[in-house]
């Protein structure tokens, strides 16, 4: 099993935990669009879908593709595709005590 970052949900085996592909983000981790690294058509495809700098993203699961959330909608990307967009992950929200 792959260990994570506390913090981030970033496998400690990324060269640079800050940034990830989204690929490498464990299930249900969120993360912030910092580059697309395929080719410039398939990068302008993904900037359609919503995959915008600055954008979050959060990785839903992984039964044969990456299902993610962006956007309020769930796309499905190939683990090659996945690969080519790198995130910052993100620290899940605090909850908030309930009174």
């Amino acid at each position: 099993m792959n260990e994570h970052h506390a913090s981030t949900g970033c496998p400690v085996s990324c060269p640079k935990p800050d940034v990830c592909p989204l690929n490498r983000l464990r299930e249900g981790a969120c993360g912030r669009v910092k580059q697309l690294s395929a080719s410039p058509e398939l990068n302008t495809r993904l900037r359609e879908l919503g995959f915008l700098e600055d954008q979050h993203v959060k990785l839903l699961g992984r039964p044969s593709n990456i299902i993610c959330q962006v956007c309020n909608a769930r796309i499905a990307l190939s683990e090659e595709l996945a690969k080519a967009i790198w995130v910052e992950p993100l620290e899940p929200p605090v909850p908030h005590p309930t009174l």
